[in-house]
């Protein structure tokens, strides 16, 4: 059977079933899946690789990758990562990643891949590793990524301008003419809430706003799994902003995992979002963002972009061993607006 029939059946296009036979590592998959099941319906079994007419490929070794989720149990919702790289997986066939998912309960021990060297590099993700553990990692090839890493880290990271954030979303609400804005959010201890809360406040002031600053309790223990407020902790910042006089009408939200409590609670005092308060979200979460109950402004931190750098930063590590020097990277946040009304005037 033709390549072109298989491609019918499947409903992708003839390059991409010759990516399923040639690379299937390049192909999503649900595509992957898709295509091998009408060859299997239709007895299709590809020539092999020998017997192919042409120039043969010659792929280079994967490169064997860890992502190490500290202090975090296994969980299905943690395959993000992998969804992630897939959307930006390169096309280039000669760099390939073979990735793996690594957990451990507490920051103080490394994975089992990590200490036997089943894997080229590792990128940490979740909690801070403890000192004891970035002793043992040594030269390892490891990279950090994106949360809680404190300005005591020495290696290489990757991570979201968190400074970029804050600033960005102070200019925004200045640009809709906003005078007495609010920074509001749980979890003041997480570093990239610091980082941004600090931002956002200098900026602010810079440009002549009355900059009010209202955080939740400090959890610095707390895993990076557990960032989901009881709903009476978004009542109680509502209550502190609603004692402020005059009251902001411009709000910051640095971090989006518990804005839907917020603008509920926000709801339940009585301030509506098209009258009384307008947000800026310092992350663009899809999933969050369309179930609220309305369309903020938000600050995409663009994480298929982090997702290939820190893997491109890692591969670059493995194959430079001998080089010197720390390295971070940053990657800008894009602002994101839906269908704003008018600019509202404090």
């Amino acid at each position: 059977m033709l390549i072109a029939e298989i491609a019918r059946k499947a409903k992708v296009s003839p390059a991409t079933v010759s990516r399923v036979i040639n690379q299937p590592h390049l192909v999503a998959p649900d595509r992957l899946a898709r295509v091998q099941a009408v060859m299997t319906a239709v007895s299709y079994v590809p020539t092999p690789l020998h017997r192919r007419r042409g120039p043969k490929s010659r792929l280079a070794a994967p490169k064997k990758i860890g992502v190490w989720f500290v202090g975090a149990k296994k969980s299905p919702s943690l395959n993000w990562f992998q969804d992630q790289l897939l959307q930006v997986q390169p096309s280039n066939e000669r760099q390939r990643i073979d990735l793996s998912v690594l957990f451990t309960d507490s920051p103080e021990d490394l994975p089992r891949a990590v200490v036997e060297r089943l894997v080229d590099g590792v990128i940490v993700q979740g909690m801070e590793p403890s000192a004891a553990c970035m002793q043992k990692l040594g030269d390892f090839p490891h990279v950090w990524f994106m949360t809680r890493r404190t300005a005591s880290y020495s290696g290489d990271f990757v991570e979201p301008d968190n400074e970029l954030n804050g600033r960005l979303g102070a200019d925004y609400l200045h640009s809709r003419g906003h005078k007495n804005v609010a920074i509001i959010s749980t979890d003041p201890a997480y570093s990239a809430v610091s980082r941004r809360v600090r931002a956002f406040a200098e900026r602010a002031k810079e440009i002549g706003l009355t900059v009010t600053t209202i955080l939740g309790k400090s959890k610095p223990d707390a895993s990076f799994l557990d960032n989901a407020p009881l709903h009476e902790e978004s009542e109680w910042l509502v209550r502190r902003m609603m004692q402020i006089t005059p009251r902001p009408t411009g709000l910051y939200v640095p971090v989006d995992h518990f804005c839907g409590s917020l603008f509920r609670s926000l709801r339940q005092a009585g301030l509506r979002s098209d009258r009384d308060f307008e947000a800026v979200l310092g992350n663009y979460n899809p999933v969050i963002y369309h179930n609220l109950d309305h369309l903020p402004a938000a600050l995409d931190i663009n994480l298929p972009t982090l997702v290939r750098k820190v893997v491109d930063h890692l591969v670059w590590r493995i194959d430079n061993p001998q080089a010197t020097g720390r390295i971070g990277i940053t990657v800008a946040p894009t602002l994101v607006t839906m269908a704003q009304p008018k600019q509202m005037i404090a």
